[in-house]
Parts: structure tokens; C-alpha cells; sequence
């Protein structure tokens, strides 16, 4: 299991970034990284520490590369500093969105949303990547079994479901997408949305980040029609509802899967990834039965 809470502080003002003294200050919530506020001459600074974590698909070359991307693209904050395991960002003066602000402001969401799908393929660079979520969600459920997890008996029927899901689906075009897009992950500086967070983020269709959106803000129906209708310029029709409804259940069960894995492989400092798991696979038996409610089974 890794263990992330080791002490980090002296590493952290070893760094030759910084500009006189550095004071080092911890930053909670993170999930599976640990991120530190650290203010120096020049001012404050986001020290994000994380290593490669291959049973998530999380590889730190691919993410330094794209937040590289996203702030050359306008989306996220500079990197000021990079070696492996470490990255060092400018620090951005905004508040943490909460799922009560990304309902509040779907239409700001939505249009940053699309301009992020449609510009960063000019700035993303080397090989590209492929976030599909059933491939994960099957590409989980071999971990798990391989790692003995106690859920181990319940992933026939969650590679049950994921078919379902994924037949659900509409076809769209390809965009480079965030893919991770929990209310966090949006900053609100009082004039500008920004994103951050990037561990995730690579080609996709839209409906991913639309219902990752969604889900994760506990949107209603009227405020999940308003994100889509937003994004696309024009009302959606009843095929993309139905597959924005789907991913948005493949979306929760993908994040009850990453904390299943986490439960075996991860140890963050006050995280309890057993309640993680139960919390979301509570929201996804919610979800799934006002999707299926409204649109049946798909055989």
C-alpha cells in the first residue's frame, strides 16, 4: 500500500524555486496526492506531490505535460517548477467551488467546459491518451480481482451494468477532456473560472465531463438540461439526454471503483476510502433508478 503521509515539509523547502525562505503550509482534500500552500518572497505557491499510480492510469510526465498545456491554452494556472513527483504552481487567489456554486453557475461551467474541449488539442503534446470510462471501469474490475478486493463478488454485475451503460451512448465527436471535473476542481477568481487538476485528462467524448458535471454537483434535471443545452448551443434531443442520464450512472460507478482500488493500494491522511465507496455507490443505486425509471433497460 503506498503510504502518502510521510513528512514532506523539508523536501518541500529544498526545492531551488524558491526566493529566499519558504514557509510550508498543508493543503487538505486531496484524495489520492498531497498539495501544500508554500509563500516565499515572491509570494504563494501549490506544491502538488504525487507519484505514478498505474492501477489508476495516473502518470505524473502526462499530467505536468497537460497543465503545461492547460495554461498556455488559458485554463490553468503556470507551472513555475517541475522534477519527478513534484510539481509547483503559481498560486491563484480564487475560492474552491463547492457543488452549490457549479449549480449556481451552470452556463459559466458549460462554456468553459466547451472551450476546453475545443482548444486544448492545439497545446496538448506526445502520444496521445485515450480516457474511455468503460475501458477503466473493466480495466478496475481486473485489479480489484487480482488484488482480492472485498467487492470482488459484485463485479460481474458492475461490468453488467457498464455494457448497458455504454450502449446508451451517443455518438459524438472526439474532445481532449478534463475528466475529473469534481466541484474542486473549479476556481473562481471573481472574473475568470479556472481548472486545475489534471491527472485524468485526455480524449474523450464530451459526455463524460458533461455528466461527471452533473453527477458530481448533484444537479436535478432541469439544471443537467440547462448544462447540455449551454454546452451545445440548442436544446438536446431525447438520445443525448438518455446518454448523458447513462453516463452519469457510469460516472459513479467509475468513482466507486477508483475507491475500491484506492482501499487496497492507497493510504492518504484522513481520507476513509471504505466510506468513500459506500457514498458513492449509494448515489450511483439513486442515479440508476431515475435512470431506469425513465428510460427502462437497454438489452
Amino acid at each position: 500500500m503506498e503510504d502518502l503521509a510521510e513528512p514532506t515539509e523539508d523536501r518541500i523547502r529544498a526545492l531551488p524555486c524558491w526566493n529566499g525562505s519558504a514557509v510550508v503550509e498543508r493543503l487538505t482534500g486531496g484524495l489520492s496526492n498531497e498539495n501544500f500552500c508554500v509563500t516565499d518572497a515572491c509570494g504563494k505557491h501549490v506544491v502538488r506531490l504525487g507519484r505514478d499510480y498505474a492501477f489508476h492510469h495516473v502518470f505524473r510526465e502526462r499530467e505536468l505535460m497537460t497543465a503545461r498545456a492547460a495554461h498556455a491554452a488559458g485554463f490553468g494556472p503556470e507551472v513555475e517548477y517541475a522534477e519527478p513527483g513534484i510539481m509547483v504552481s503559481r498560486y491563484i487567489a480564487a475560492r474552491t467551488f463547492t457543488a452549490a456554486d457549479v449549480r449556481a453557475n451552470v452556463e459559466r461551467i458549460a462554456l468553459l467546459t466547451r472551450a476546453f474541449h475545443r482548444e486544448m488539442p492545439n497545446h496538448v503534446s506526445g502520444a496521445g491518451f485515450m480516457f474511455w470510462v468503460f475501458h477503466v471501469i473493466r480495466d478496475y474490475a481486473r485489479t480489484l480481482e487480482a488484488g482480492g478486493s472485498r467487492m470482488a463478488a459484485a463485479l460481474p454485475r458492475y461490468l453488467e451494468l457498464a455494457d448497458e451503460l455504454e450502449r446508451a451512448q451517443a455518438l459524438l465527436p472526439i474532445v481532449f477532456g478534463h475528466n475529473d471535473l469534481l466541484p474542486a476542481n473549479f476556481l473562481d477568481d471573481g472574473s475568470k473560472l479556472w481548472l486545475i487538476d489534471f491527472e485524468y485528462a485526455g480524449f474523450n467524448t464530451s459526455m463524460f465531463d458533461l455528466a461527471g458535471i452533473a453527477s458530481n454537483a448533484g444537479m436535478n434535471d432541469a439544471e443537467a438540461e440547462r448544462l447540455l443545452t449551454a454546452y451545445l448551443g440548442r436544446e438536446p434531443d431525447d438520445k443525448i439526454r438518455r446518454s448523458h442520464a447513462a453516463m452519469q450512472c457510469a460516472s459513479l460507478l467509475r468513482e466507486a471503483m477508483w475507491s475500491m482500488i484506492s482501499e487496497l493500494y492507497l493510504d492518504a491522511p484522513g481520507v476513509d476510502y471504505v466510506a468513500y465507496t459506500t457514498e458513492n455507490l449509494e448515489r450511483l443505486d439513486a442515479a440508476l433508478d431515475r435512470y431506469r425509471t425513465r428510460y427502462g433497460t437497454l438489452g
